[in-house]
C-alpha cells in the first residue's frame, strides 16, 4: 500500500522541515521544503514510490538510487537543478535538489491562451536554443532526460533561462523495481503525446528522442494545442502548421525533429544547433546580388542594347545603305539624338527596375529579426554574414561596462534569505538592504561558484578591506543606512552560477551609563558628596552652592590682616 504524503510542518533528516506538496504521480512526489542548516533555504524534495513493496523492493530500490543519484550528481550545469543529497527514512527514499523560483512554461502558456495568444516563433526559437547546450551537456554523459515537455520546463526568474527539471530517473527507477516473479507488462518512462513511439514502446531512448520531445513542446507553444490535437494517429503524421504561420525554413526543421524514424531526425543537439545557425544565415539574404541582370534588354532595339552600357555607338551607317539622308553630318545628327533618347529610356528603366528591386532584398531579413537569439549562438562555422548586419548585435559596448542588476533583500521573520543567480563577465548582481548600526550581517556562499561578493555602504564603498571580493564575510555594520552586496564573476569565467545565504541579525541593544566617564574610580565617596576633592573640581561639575561654601572660610584671614 502506498504511503500517505507527508504533513506540512514535518522535519526530515532533523534538517529539512516539508512546507507543501508540490505535486504527486504514479511514480513518486515533490514536497517543497526549508533547510533549517542553511538559512531555511528552498529545496525540492522528491520522493521515490516503488511500483511494488516488500524486501525485495526496498533492497533493490536502495541500489538503483544510490547508483542514480551519483548519476545525478555529475549534472553541473547552471539550467539544472543542483543535486543536493540523497538520504532514506521511515522506508521511504528522498531526493534533495535546488529550488527553481520561476514558473513552467505550462503555466504561461495558460496565461497566454487565457488572453487568446501563444509563443511566437522568436520566442520559441530562444526556448530551443537556450535549451539545446543543457541538452548537449547531458548527452555527452550519457544521459537523456526522457520527460521535456512545457510541465518539466521552468523560466527561472532571476535571469530568465529556461531550467530543465524532472529527470525522468526517478520514474525510470520506479518502473524498474518490479518484483522478479510479477508478469504485467514492463511500464516504460515518456509521456504521451511529446515522448516519441520508441520511447513509449520499447523504452529506448536516444539524444533525439529529447529532440523530439523538444519539437513537440515547441509546437504546443506555437500553436497553443494539445499533441492530441496535432497528431494524427492514422498517419503517424504531426499536422500542426494549419494553426500558425512560419518561416518555411523553421517549420521544416521542426518537421524533422518530429520524424516518426529515429535516423530521419537530427542525431544531436550539435547538428540541430548548426541547422539553427544557417537558418539564421539564410534569412538574411545576400546583398551583392546585381540588380542589372534581371532587366528585360532583350526586347529593346538593338541601338538601345547597345546603350546600356553608356557608350554611344559612333559608326555611321553603311553609304551602301538607301538612306533619307546622305549627308554624314545630318546622319550623325539623327544617330546623337536618338542615342541620347534611348540612354535616357534605359537609363529610366534600369533604375526603375533598381528602385523595386530594393525592397524585395530587404523583405527577407525582416520575416526573423532575432538579434537576442542570435546572440546565443556561440558557434560560426560559415563566415558569410556580411559586415552590414554586426552592428545590430553589437556585443562590445555591454563588455566595456558592466551590466548590474539590482534587487531589495527581504529577510522576514526569520532574518535570513537565499538569492541565487546565473552571472556573465560582463554582468554585476547587486541586493540592497536597510541596516541598523551594531547589526551583524553574515553572507556567504553555498559553494566554491567563480564569484565573490563585495559589502559596499551608502557611499558606494567597501565598509572594511575583508568585505571587498570575499567568498565569506562575517561582520558588524558600521552605522544606519542603505547597505549594497555586491556580486561578482571572478575574471576569467565566462558564466558562473551561485547560491548565497544571508544572515542579518537583530541589532544589539547597548545601554551605555553616562555616569561612568564622569565618576570616580571608586564608589566609596558617597558620604563625602559635600566636600569634593580639590582635584575634582576644575573638572567635575559641581553644584552651584558649593563656591560660596569655600569663599568664607578663606576670605576672612585677610580682612583681620587690613584691620
Amino acid at each position: 500500500m502506498m504511503q500517505p504524503p507527508i504533513t506540512s510542518g514535518t522535519i526530515l533528516q532533523n534538517r529539512y522541515r516539508i512546507l507543501q506538496t508540490l505535486g504527486q504521480g504514479g511514480f513518486g512526489r515533490t514536497y517543497l521544503a526549508e533547510d533549517t542548516r542553511r538559512f531555511n533555504e528552498l529545496c525540492a524534495i522528491k520522493e521515490l514510490i516503488p511500483a511494488v513493496t516488500g524486501i525485495y523492493a526496498l533492497e533493490k530500490a536502495q541500489e538503483l538510487f544510490q547508483r542514480e543519484a551519483e548519476s545525478l550528481y555529475q549534472i553541473q550545469h547552471a539550467q539544472v537543478p543542483q543535486f543536493r543529497e540523497r538520504f532514506e527514512q521511515d522506508q521511504r527514499l528522498f531526493l534533495v535538489q535546488e529550488y527553481i523560483a520561476g514558473k513552467t512554461y505550462r503555466a504561461l502558456l495558460d496565461e497566454r491562451k487565457a488572453v487568446g495568444h501563444a509563443f511566437t516563433q522568436t520566442e520559441v526559437l530562444h526556448l530551443i536554443r537556450s535549451l539545446l547546450p543543457v541538452l548537449e551537456y547531458i548527452h555527452n554523459r550519457g544521459m537523456v532526460h526522457r520527460d521535456i515537455s512545457p510541465e518539466n520546463i521552468i523560466l527561472r526568474d532571476s535571469d530568465h533561462l529556461p531550467v530543465l527539471i524532472d529527470f525522468g530517473v526517478v520514474k525510470e527507477l520506479a518502473t524498474r523495481l518490479q518484483a522478479p516473479d510479477t508478469t504485467a507488462p514492463p511500464t516504460y518512462v515518456g509521456k504521451l503525446g511529446y515522448s516519441p513511439s520508441e520511447q513509449m514502446q520499447t523504452g529506448r531512448v536516444y539524444p533525439s528522442s529529447d529532440l523530439y520531445a523538444l519539437a513537440a513542446t515547441s509546437v504546443v507553444l506555437l500553436t497553443g494545442k494539445e499533441p492530441s490535437d496535432l497528431y494524427d494517429e492514422n498517419k503517424l503524421t504531426w499536422n500542426w502548421q494549419r494553426w500558425v504561420t512560419l518561416s518555411p525554413q523553421f517549420a521544416q526543421i521542426l518537421n524533422r525533429m518530429l520524424s516518426y524514424r529515429p535516423s530521419d531526425r537530427y542525431q544531436s543537439a550539435t547538428e540541430l544547433a548548426q541547422a539553427l545557425q544557417f537558418l539564421e544565415q539564410s534569412t538574411v539574404s545576400p546583398s551583392n546580388i546585381s540588380n542589372v541582370q534581371t532587366v528585360p534588354v532583350a526586347r529593346m532595339p538593338n541601338v538601345v542594347e547597345r546603350n546600356l552600357s553608356n557608350k554611344p555607338d559612333p559608326r555611321i551607317p553603311d553609304p551602301a545603305s538607301n538612306s533619307l539622308l546622305d549627308n554624314p553630318l545630318a546622319i550623325g545628327a539623327i544617330a546623337i539624338a536618338v542615342i541620347i533618347l534611348a540612354g535616357l529610356g534605359s537609363w529610366a528603366l534600369v533604375s526603375s527596375i533598381r528602385y523595386q528591386s530594393k525592397p524585395q532584398a530587404t523583405k527577407q531579413p525582416q520575416t526573423f529579426p532575432s538579434p537576442v537569439i542570435s546572440e546565443s549562438t556561440t558557434s560560426t562555422p560559415v563566415p558569410t554574414p556580411t559586415p552590414t548586419f554586426t552592428p545590430t548585435f553589437a556585443p562590445t559596448p555591454t563588455i566595456k561596462k558592466p551590466v548590474v542588476f539590482t534587487k531589495r533583500l527581504n529577510f522576514g521573520t526569520s532574518n535570513t534569505t537565499n538569492v541565487e543567480g546565473s552571472l556573465k563577465a560582463n554582468e554585476r548582481h547587486e541586493y540592497i538592504f536597510n541596516g541598523i548600526q551594531g547589526q551583524q550581517l553574515t553572507a556567504l556562499f553555498a559553494k566554491e561558484s567563480g564569484v565573490s561578493l563585495t559589502v559596499l555602504g551608502s557611499h558606494g564603498k567597501p565598509i572594511e578591506n575583508s568585505a571587498k571580493d570575499v567568498t565569506f564575510y562575517q561582520g558588524t555594520l558600521p552605522g544606519t543606512g542603505i547597505y549594497i552586496i555586491r556580486v561578482s564573476p571572478v575574471p576569467g569565467i565566462p558564466e558562473s552560477t551561485y547560491n548565497l545565504n544571508i544572515g542579518l541579525e537583530s541589532s544589539v541593544k547597548l545601554t551605555p551609563t553616562p555616569s561612568i566617564t564622569f565618576g570616580s574610580p571608586t564608589p566609596i565617596p558617597t558620604p563625602t558628596l559635600i566636600a569634593p576633592t580639590p582635584s575634582e573640581s576644575p573638572t567635575t561639575n559641581l553644584s552651584p552652592t558649593l563656591p560660596p561654601l569655600e569663599k568664607p572660610s578663606i576670605e576672612p584671614t585677610p580682612e583681620q590682616d587690613l584691620r
